[in-house]
């Protein structure tokens, strides 16, 4: 434990979550700050900041206040898929719809599978349930990062579109192993396999995504002849109230969100409100890294072993593959095979809430260490994706070159920058 200096303000009534919020707010600007004069991006700040008034370090946040917090993952999340929803327009998906297919097909299941069989061959003990479920979580890619970093350096073009689209559907296809994965477990753990076990979360995803997909309708027509304050106002409590009822449900808010997003995007032909959302949820997406950044428990770190290590570079090489071998049967350019793997890097909220689910399908010691992977993975992966996925923009030709600008200076005009 750390320094428990929350121990300070805690009891003071409403004041201690005001001022919890506000350190928050305060670590994440600064730490974003430095992060940003030595070239880095602002998400790696946010978490590195979270991390350092985590319990773990100082303990400005009391672990109850930050369990009281864990709906701003599901409503990031949120955001975060509404936005790439924007994506999904029926012309480009025509454009380089099978292109998407099967970048995302091979980089998702190729990573799968590779830490199924590395885990299996290399840790038998463990068991192929055990390998079975981490190889279907390895299928996820987080957007979150990927998308601030791209937002931040404004890097555009045939890469980032690619990019987007393939981290959206990503998801989609780690529900569905996952899905599958853990009907095999409990199947082998009841001796027989129920249909309900598979049908039920099957169920529950099409009905979200449905809801989603409606939502897009029911947006357009609501804020039709409205001032963006209130066309504003009403998403933000459509995606809020779509969160709400995937949680309901215990599915991720992810796929209704993204439905949500292309449907309102391709029947209004309308980018302002997206461009309105970008501008509100920047204090959650704050929230949201330096929760995470929280979360960090340095003494997981020394049980994950070498099966922590071996997720962590299986599956980096199996996305890196997957990647190059989908993009080159799509005959893509060469930047966008080279370099689109390191942008497939980073993993946290699809993949963190599918290791609580995987905690309770094994049996308890098997459990704390698989969830003790996925966590501690995570977070490595958090802290290298965005340089990892600013690399692969750099190189792709994907940022402008006035972004780049800043970035030949020398430091002490950065920093200088960066006070004022």
């Amino acid at each position: 434990m750390g320094l428990e200096l929350y121990l300070y303000y805690d009891g003071l009534g409403a004041a201690s979550p005001l001022i919890a919020l506000s350190i928050m707010f305060l670590a994440g600007f600064l730490m974003s700050r430095l992060t940003k004069a030595l070239s880095l991006p602002n998400v790696t700040g946010y978490i590195l900041a979270g991390v350092l008034i985590g319990p773990s370090l100082l303990g400005l946040i009391s672990p109850e206040m930050i369990d009281g917090m864990s709906f701003l993952s599901d409503l990031a999340l949120a955001f975060i898929a509404f936005g790439v929803g924007k994506f999904f327009r029926k012309d480009s998906l025509k454009e380089g719809g099978k292109g998407v297919i099967a970048v995302t097909l091979l980089e998702s299941l190729l990573a799968g599978a590779l830490v199924f069989l590395a885990v299996l061959l290399l840790f038998p003990g463990l068991g192929w349930q055990f390998a079975l479920l981490l190889g279907a979580v390895a299928t996820a890619t987080a957007p979150a990062s990927t998308l601030m970093t791209i937002a931040q350096y404004k890097a555009k073009g045939r890469f980032v579109n690619l990019l987007l689209q393939v981290v959206a559907l990503d998801d989609v296809v780690c529900l569905l192993a996952f899905t599958f994965a853990s009907a095999l477990v409990e199947a082998q753990g009841q001796g027989a396999l129920s249909a309900e076990q598979i049908l039920y979360p099957l169920l529950y995803n099409l009905l979200i995504l449905v809801a989603g997909f409606l939502s897009g309708f029911l947006l357009h027509m609501l804020v039709k002849g409205r001032s963006p304050n209130s066309r504003l106002v009403i998403a933000v409590a459509l995606i809020a109230f779509l969160a709400g009822t995937a949680i309901l449900l215990d599915v991720s808010p992810l796929l209704a969100a993204m439905a949500f997003g292309a449907s309102y995007r391709n029947v209004s032909q309308d980018e302002k409100l997206f461009k309105y959302i970008d501008h509100f949820d920047p204090p959650v997406m704050l929230l949201f890294f330096v929760l995470s950044g929280m979360s960090m428990d340095f003494s997981a770190f020394l049980t994950v072993g070498a099966v922590g290590v071996t997720y962590f570079l299986v599956r980096l090489l199996g996305k890196y593959m997957g990647a190059w071998a989908g993009a080159a049967l799509s005959r893509e350019e060469k930047p966008v095979r080279n370099y689109l793997g390191l942008a497939l890097a980073p993993q946290a909220g699809v993949a963190i809430g599918l290791a609580f689910l995987g905690e309770r399908l094994l049996p308890a010691e098997q459990g704390s260490l698989f969830l003790s992977i996925i966590l501690c993975s995570s977070i490595l992966y958090e802290l290298s994706g965005p340089a990892l996925a600013k690399l692969a923009l750099i190189k792709s030709g994907a940022i402008p070159r006035e972004m780049l600008g800043e970035r030949r200076k020398p430091i002490f005009h950065r920093l200088r920058r960066s006070e004022r």
